[in-house]
């Protein structure tokens, strides 16, 4: 198919209501982005394994997760970036002097060092289903993401892994990946890879993970709950997620 926009949408705060669902409204939209020739794209610091409900409610078959890590389009993967074992080894041994749990993550699931109550109030914040148990399965398994859990200590793993890149997305959580991975440049990589360089694109997002996505796109849309910075680069600032802010940008856009 000859796209003429690409369309990038973060999740939580933005194209998901309050219960972290897809409501009929978007999958309507989606429908008509797809009927206009505009390819939907799911733009997440989450793996697959927790957004394939969100995917089959939407109708969308493309998506770059675990903030870049991982590009997948029209169901094919096409772009797979991994955090090396060991660092995810002196990740395990930093959290463990702090206290805090460690999630690991590829494109088919997740799982953790342990439980404790930064791990349940993370994943409740975004109503995801709790990590299976299994500290040293990066041995064996590919690691594209870390999630530390925990309510501080950005500045300790700041110093300590200068390597990676810290999204702090929540009150308990931090987004890990290699340094320089970012929603923004995984826009640029899926444009390469697709030979789309020259079509417009259009981000929208909420949260501080979203700064390279924007600033990645021709038209930058945030959300009315989003960051105030983010709302300070944005070409357009819209309504609520909760308020139908993502079919209101569309049709001022004339997307759909």
């Amino acid at each position: 198919m000859t796209y003429q926009a690409l369309a990038f949408f973060d999740l939580d705060g933005t194209l998901l209501d309050q219960h972290s669902k897809i409501t009929p409204e978007i999958t309507e939209a989606m429908t008509q982005l797809k009927a206009n020739r505009v390819l939907p794209i799911i733009a997440t610091g989450r793996t697959e394994a927790e957004i394939y409900h969100i995917r089959e409610a939407a109708g969308i078959t493309s998506n770059i997760i675990m903030n870049g890590a991982f590009i997948r389009i029209d169901g094919e993967e096409v772009y797979n970036e991994k955090i090396d074992t060991t660092i995810s080894e002196r990740m395990l041994h930093a959290v463990e002097q702090k206290n805090h749990a460690l999630s690991f993550y590829n494109p088919t699931g997740y799982w953790a060092t342990g439980y404790n109550d930064n791990m349940h109030k993370a994943y409740n914040f975004i109503h995801s289903d709790m990590p299976a148990i299994d500290p040293l399965g990066y041995k064996e398994k590919e690691v594209n993401m870390l999630l530390i859990l925990s309510q501080d200590g950005d500045e300790y793993y700041h110093e300590l892994f200068p390597e990676l890149t810290f999204y702090r997305n929540g009150p308990y959580s931090i987004d890990t990946v290699n340094k320089g991975t970012s929603k923004g440049k995984a826009v640029g990589t899926l444009q390469k890879l697709m030979h789309l360089e020259d079509i417009p694109t259009f981000g929208f997002g909420d949260g501080n993970n979203d700064f390279a996505l924007l600033e990645a796109c021709d038209h930058k849309i945030a959300m009315g709950n989003a960051v105030d910075g983010l709302k300070d680069i944005a070409s357009f600032v819209t309504k609520k997620n909760t308020e139908g802010g993502i079919v209101h940008a569309l049709k001022h856009f004339d997307l759909i």
